[in-house]
């Protein structure tokens, strides 16, 4: 029997090797290919009613079938030419640090499990907090995304900032552009929507500041009691950064707990032109960082910075009995007493792995590459009449909509949402729509290295040439019609 498997595991791991190569050989060539690619004819139906079989089947088969039927198809997030959504591509160091940390699958929260993974992620912890200014007080952990990074911090704010018998006329303060995951993640730890602010934003999609004072002092008016504000570097919709330095003014005038969520834009503290649009983050009480969506890495490696570690152990800490061998207190505080996890994945260390790989000014190159490749297609677009620009480059993403004059601006929205359908079926690009100030636009998310000025060119011309093509279209239908 133990023979039968281990020629099995051979097998899949000759396989592993060879998948390896054939990756890596086709990160060279991913030009020539879709962005999109549709599932093969009757994959979906297949896997739809495929059983559970009681008898394994060759190794190479169900690896060859997972590769072509569920991995493959759908959106590759690797191409230069997906424009779609904010993760940077991953690198290879990336997936070959979760590889690596799969197959030895150590047990993250405590030291005791596993000291050099735990001495990684304090290590990338404490230069992440020296990053962003915080003092030697700060501390945070490693975890699955911006969202339990955003729903972690949030935890610390409440328990911090109030008590049981107050906290039901507490009140949180976010921008009508700030991630939908800190909303959820409030009303996860007890609070209502109507705690909830949405503070409106100014002509660059930025947190209105006058306009959240107004509403502190109206809340506290009616009795209220206002403990957090959310603030957002690098905005999902448009890149925006919030002021934070008038925020954080505020959030000492009135005892607040200052959030920046930086899922996004955090990433530009390794940067030293981007470095500045940052000014003001150093005074927040707590940040949280995606390193899946600009650092390169696979999805599941996010941080939680807070300036005074203690608030997250006040928050988190737990000794039950089963844990006292592995929590002797020698070493200082073990992760799972930092968050909401107990059992968790070393996930610090494929960002170590690609750090010590490639270094940080690599990274810095391709930060300052994105924002300048946006802003390389934002003076493309000013070429012509037809478009217009809704919300600048503004850390490698820019919105912008077509306009034809031929048309009535009610028309408008739902022309946009036909011209990203149809350049999208092109499969040369990804660019979908969103809206902002009620208005269906094309966004645009350029952070991919290999970007250059020819995909962008030929990019903006196919926008071109397919509005062209939907406007000659669009009237030849209606006078078909009438």
């Amino acid at each position: 029997m133990r023979t039968l498997a281990y020629e099995k595991e051979k097998q899949a791991g000759q396989w592993i090797k060879e998948f390896v190569d054939s990756a890596i050989d086709g990160y060279q060539n991913i030009k020539e290919t879709p962005v999109f690619r549709e599932p093969s004819p009757g994959s979906l139906e297949k896997l739809e009613t495929m059983e559970i079989p009681a008898e394994g089947r060759p190794a190479r088969e169900v690896l060859d079938e997972m590769v072509h039927d569920v991995y493959a198809p759908g959106t590759s997030v690797q191409h230069p030419r997906c424009f779609s959504c904010i993760p940077s591509p991953v690198s290879v160091y990336s997936w070959m640090g979760d590889i690596l940390t799969n197959a030895y699958d150590r047990h993250a929260g405590c030291w005791m499990n596993a000291q050099g993974a735990a001495l990684v992620e304090r290590r990338l912890i404490q230069w992440m907090c020296g990053l962003a200014g915080y003092p030697k007080t700060a501390g945070g952990l490693f975890v699955s995304g911006g969202s339990m990074a955003n729903l972690t911090a949030l935890t610390a704010a409440r328990d911090r900032c109030l008590t049981k018998e107050n906290r039901a006329r507490a009140v949180a303060y976010v921008s009508s552009q700030t991630h939908s995951s800190v909303a959820k993640g409030l009303r996860i730890i007890g609070f209502y929507p109507e705690q909830i602010r949405a503070i409106p934003t100014d002509r660059l999609f930025r947190m209105d500041v006058l306009a959240l004072q107004k509403t502190i002092e109206e809340d506290l008016k009616n009795g209220l009691l206002p403990f957090a504000v959310i603030a957002t570097a690098g905005t999902t919709n448009t890149g925006s950064i919030d002021p934070f330095y008038e925020i954080s003014r505020i959030c000492r005038e009135y005892h607040m707990w200052m959030h920046v969520d930086g899922a996004f834009g955090a990433s530009l503290l390794l940067s030293e032109k981007g470095r500045s649009r940052l000014s003001g983050i150093e005074l927040s009480d707590s940040i949280s960082w995606d390193a899946h969506k600009w650092l390169r890495q696979t999805y599941g490696c996010s941080m939680v910075l807070v300036r005074d570690v203690s608030a997250l152990t006040a928050a988190f800490s737990a000794h039950p009995e089963y844990l006292k061998d592995a929590d002797d207190g020698s070493v200082g505080d073990n992760f799972w007493d930092l968050g909401p996890e107990l059992t968790r994945p070393a996930r610090a260390l494929k960002l170590w792995l690609t750090l010590q790989m490639i270094g940080t000014k690599s990274m810095e190159e391709m930060i300052d590459h994105g924002c300048e490749m946006a802003e390389f297609t934002e003076s493309l677009l000013r070429r012509s009449s037809r478009w217009e620009i809704i919300s600048p480059a503004q850390q490698g993403i820019i919105n912008f909509r077509w306009v034809p004059g031929q048309f009535p601006s009610s028309q408008w929205d739902l022309l946009n949402q036909q011209l990203s359908q149809a350049v999208n079926k092109t499969g040369y690009v990804q660019i979908l729509t969103t809206e902002l100030d009620g208005k269906k636009v094309l966004r645009m998310c350029i952070l991919n290295p290999e970007t250059d000025e020819s995909d962008l060119t030929n990019t903006v011309r196919l926008l071109n040439e397919t509005a062209e093509q939907l406007s000659r279209q669009t009237i030849l239908d209606r006078c078909a019609s009438s």
